[in-house]
């Protein structure tokens, strides 16, 4: 049996996304520099990155944003679309960090037929530390919509 899936009827304000956990590694940010053709030594190199006085080699901003994105469309599912996405880094997080990203639904709006959603998104880590506050638009599939029809 398929999970049900999510539409702009069964959201209101107030709802909360499930957390989403990650726990990333030196070879995750390694990766993650390579694809992202990032170069700041801090993000790979250990050495280099304690030279600059960090504890460790550092997670990139635009992963922490990654992670944000991933806890809101996890949420929303794959017939919506992520429209806008914004978000501070407010502290570092190192591998091993366990980053726990949460949201909070705080505006539903029906617009020209089409449902949208907005959500305050946080990342913090295992001290409870705000790492990366956030917020996310996203246009979400309507019970009346052909395809979400012809997908039930």
């Amino acid at each position: 049996m398929q999970p049900a899936r999510l539409l702009f009827e069964d959201v209101s304000v107030g709802g909360v996304l499930p957390p989403l956990i990650k726990r990333p590694t030196t070879a995750q940010l390694f990766r993650f520099s390579a694809v992202t053709w990032n170069a700041h030594r801090i993000h790979y190199d250990k050495p280099y990155a304690l030279l600059e006085g960090y504890p460790d080699v550092l997670v990139q901003s635009h992963l922490h944003g990654s992670f944000l994105a991933q806890a809101v469309m996890d949420w929303a599912g794959p017939d919506a679309r992520l429209m806008n996405l914004r978000w501070q880094n407010r502290a570092i997080a190192t591998p091993g960090d366990v980053l726990t990203c949460t949201g909070v639904v705080v505006k539903v709006e029906l617009r020209e037929g089409l449902g949208f959603v907005e959500c305050q998104l946080e990342e913090r880590n295992q001290q409870n530390t705000l790492c990366a506050a956030g917020w996310a638009r996203v246009r979400m599939p309507r019970r009346d919509d052909k395809a979400t029809q012809g997908a039930a």
